[in-house]
């Protein structure tokens, strides 16, 4: 039973909507005072690096872990008052894998059918269906150790379908894949969220992926979300072209001097050399290379292009993507995996 006055109206209530939340591991906090709203019918991105707060939200919002502070909502549900009613709106797709290998496709298919009550009659037809449309019916009574991990990775898509979800969770869903599956990887979400209706909520840290599936993406950086909008817009507000020089070392009067050219808007120290955004690139460059010849910076290349979300994600957190320390990040899984299993194990709620 929800709380009173948390009764929503779910035909006309957003996909998912989510204000003010706060998740702390004792101290580590992992997701900061997350605020975002998801449209039905929306692929929505969650892009940022490993540790950035990514899976802990999506864990949140399937009801696997309980939040600090703040409220969420699944398909009008709340997430943590009406845990079942948002269970049975939802797939999920978890970043590690979850198949049985030691049982076939159409098992797998057909044990995860049966925990979610499928209707006996409709069960055959909906585990082929669902196999072909991600080109696995051919393999269905092979054993899932058989299996390359793009496959796995699809059948993990296919059977988080089984039960009709409203909402699809992805959490990277095509880590650890070759170039080629991931894009057929991609394909088969945009097929499934055109075909079957179902709204998506991804987390990444490809920037390709992000750009290439989502309407609109939040950033996510130390549990803080530090843009949100539509690639296009996040691309156009940088307000220009992007310059990339590679240089051995830089001063921070250096740097200052390049910020003082005329056309140059900002100035961002990157491991390999330096982030430049300029109004037009090709009047700035000969200036920029001017300034960097009297502070005695040897330019060892060059490079103008058009903004992409590396560029936006380098300007909004002040780094790469994966510039984070790795034992914090290690620190901080090992200890959001020991609370989730400690809620899964009061019940998740």
């Amino acid at each position: 039973m929800a709380p009173a006055g948390m009764e929503k109206d779910t035909m006309n209530a957003p996909a998912i909507l989510v204000r003010d939340l706060v998740k702390d591991f004792d101290g580590i906090m992992a997701v900061d005072g997350v605020s975002f709203e998801v449209g039905k019918g929306e692929v929505f991105g969650f892009l940022g690096p490993n540790g950035a707060g990514k899976t802990t939200t999506i864990s949140m919002l399937c009801t696997l872990l309980r939040p600090t502070k703040g409220t969420a909502q699944v398909w009008g549900y709340d997430a943590f008052h009406q845990p079942d009613q948002v269970r049975s709106s939802i797939g999920i797709v978890f970043q590690d894998p979850s198949v049985d290998e030691e049982l076939t496709g159409y098992e797998n298919m057909w044990f995860h059918a049966r925990l979610y009550k499928v209707d006996k009659n409709v069960i055959d037809p909906r585990i082929n269906g669902l196999l072909e449309m991600v080109e696995l019916l051919d393999r269905k009574d092979d054993l899932v150790k058989t299996y390359s991990g793009g496959m796995k990775r699809r059948l993990e898509i296919a059977r988080g379908l089984l039960h009709h979800p409203k909402v699809l969770f992805l959490d990277e869903p095509t880590l650890g894949l070759d170039p080629q599956t991931r894009r057929h990887i991609w394909a088969y979400i945009r097929n499934l969220n055109q075909k079957e209706g179902v709204t998506v909520f991804l987390t990444t840290h490809y920037m390709d992926e992000a750009d290439e599936l989502c309407g609109r993406i939040a950033i996510i950086d130390k549990g803080k979300i530090v843009a949100l909008d539509t690639p296009e817009k996040l691309k156009a507000s940088l307000g220009g072209d992007v310059v990339h020089l590679a240089i051995a070392e830089c001063t921070e009067g250096c740097i200052e001097a390049l910020r003082g050219v005329q056309g140059v808007h900002s100035v961002e120290p990157k491991e390999d050399g330096l982030i430049l955004v300029v109004e037009e690139g090709a009047v700035t460059i000969p200036l920029i290379f001017d300034t960097a010849k009297d502070h005695g910076l040897v330019v060892q290349s060059v490079t103008l292009k058009v903004p992409t979300l590396e560029d936006i994600f380098i300007k909004t957190t002040g780094h790469g993507i994966r510039d984070e320390k790795v034992e914090g990040r290690d620190q901080f899984r090992s200890k959001g995996r020991h609370y989730m299993k400690r809620s899964r194990g009061k019940g998740g709620h």
